[in-house]
């Protein structure tokens, strides 16, 4: 049947997510970072989507479109909150800036002399996370997000902070973090970083990869996205080997 239903000009949209917590629907959908409309027959044509978009990515069109299913509607909201995910999709995908909390030694505080496996011990049990931002899986996270402003791009395989065991200190602090996996991942991340890159204020950009060949994906998509954005910015490569250590790079 010809029915009004919504058009997303993907050209236009920045991923904010928007319009997916706006839709009583569920008919909206964040895909490789862009607001897509899932089912047709999701879309009542109503348009409460539309005010939501900073954008103005969403508009009307009237086109061949399944009829609007109510019932198939309440069951897939029932669905969503069943397995705790709202019509803003999965708690997982929220963008979240977070802050580094340091702990107050308080006004009972003392100065005690410990050995030096005593002091090793403690700073190991101790150590704060350096992650600036969530989400961090790059198929994840959206093209524009306010972290990205002025950031220091880290992009590494997931791997790599398993096996470098000063990860967070000496990468991820002070970074805006990227991960994923090139071998296990479908699809290629070269666009979206591409985008990521053009679209922000982006100051440097270093990659960390594993030394195993499949790794290399990661590397070339980086490299290349750095590349097409047209912008020139610091950039630099790591390696690390699977028993820890960081490689020289030739």
């Amino acid at each position: 049947m010809i029915r009004k239903v919504i058009k997303i000009d993907e050209n236009k949209c920045d991923g904010c997510g928007a319009c997916v917590k706006a839709c009583h629907e569920g008919a909206i959908g964040l895909v490789n970072g862009k607001a897509k409309l899932l089912r047709d027959d999701y879309c009542d044509g109503l348009g409460d989507c539309l005010p939501s978009c900073h954008t103005n990515a969403i508009s009307f069109e009237e086109r061949e479109a399944l009829p609007y299913d109510e019932e198939a509607v309440k069951l897939n909201m029932a669905q969503k909150k069943k397995s705790d995910c709202s019509s803003g999709g999965c708690p997982g995908n929220q963008i979240k800036v977070i802050k580094p909390h340091f702990g107050c030694p308080g006004s009972n505080s003392k100065i005690i002399k410990v050995s030096s496996s005593e002091k090793e011990n403690f700073e190991e049990s101790t150590i704060q996370s350096k992650l600036q931002q969530w989400p961090v899986q790059i198929k994840l996270v959206p093209i524009n997000a306010p972290y990205f402003d002025g950031a220091n791009l880290l992009i590494a395989a997931d791997c790599t902070a398993f096996a470098y065991g000063n990860f967070h200190n000496e990468f991820i602090k002070n970074r805006i973090t990227l991960i994923g996996c090139p071998k296990l991942d479908s699809g290629d991340y070269e666009e979206k970083l591409t985008e990521i890159i053009k679209n922000n204020n982006i100051k440097s950009l270093t990659v960390v990869r594993m030394e195993v060949p499949c790794c290399g994906g990661i590397e070339r998509a980086a490299v290349n996205a750095l590349k097409n954005s047209g912008k020139f910015i610091p950039w630099q490569v790591v390696t690390i080997s699977i028993d820890g250590k960081k490689l020289e790079n030739i």
